[in-house]
């Protein structure tokens, strides 16, 4: 006898094939997605990462920020020290407007210091010319506010008589919003000191 249900069974296994054919196409699908997400992820790690001296893992980009960083608080220290040391009667006032837009307060007070004893007006007095040689800085970038030592080497023209010089300064050094073009580099120089002078021989 013919009934409207005499194919339930073989509707019934279709629809089984056709969900076991659905769900394994997923499986599969979903297996190969996560093998290509996993070797783009190995060849992103591999090439995203650097290892530091210390052995510890650094993102590139970290490194490149450090890169750079370090050569901007190497110009930043090179910049004022020209400018707060290579001076004369001619651009002395120049040179150090532009040194105090590089340091907080404990620069002016330097200055302060420095116009206080004589210094600026035995460079008038006397025409004398005080020119950096050498600058040379030990920096610390690990942490904020970074650490510097400089070593700067000078010589004072007298005339007939150069001096030379050797200054140690020590500080840190912490970023600030960019100002063109009195701050060029985004830092500030805190808690500066000069801490020894001495005088070269003349064999140096």
């Amino acid at each position: 006898m013919k009934t409207p249900y005499k194919n339930i069974y073989t509707v019934l296994g279709t629809n089984r094939f056709i969900v076991i054919a659905v769900v394994s196409m997923a499986l599969l699908s979903s297996s190969l997605s996560g093998i290509l997400v996993f070797k783009m992820y190995s060849k992103a790690l591999n090439s995203a990462f650097a290892v530091n001296t210390d052995g510890s893992v650094i993102p590139l980009k970290m490194v490149s920020q450090r890169e750079n960083l370090s050569v901007e608080v190497l110009a930043h220290l090179q910049l004022f020290h020209t400018y707060f040391y290579n001076i004369d009667a001619s651009n002395y006032e120049k040179n150090l407007e532009k040194a105090l837009w590089l340091g907080d307060s404990s620069i002016d007070a330097l200055y302060r210091q420095k116009k206080s004893e004589g210094l600026y007006n035995r460079l008038l007095q006397y025409s004398l010319m005080q020119r950096v040689t050498s600058i040379d800085s030990q920096i610390d970038i690990s942490r904020e506010p970074y650490l510097f030592s400089t070593t700067t080497r000078f010589e004072i023209n007298r005339g007939k008589v150069v001096d030379a010089y050797e200054l140690v300064t020590t500080g840190n050094l912490i970023p600030v919003d960019r100002n063109f073009p009195n701050n060029t580099h985004g830092l500030l120089i805190t808690d500066y000191f000069e801490k020894s002078l001495k005088k070269l021989s003349n064999e140096n």
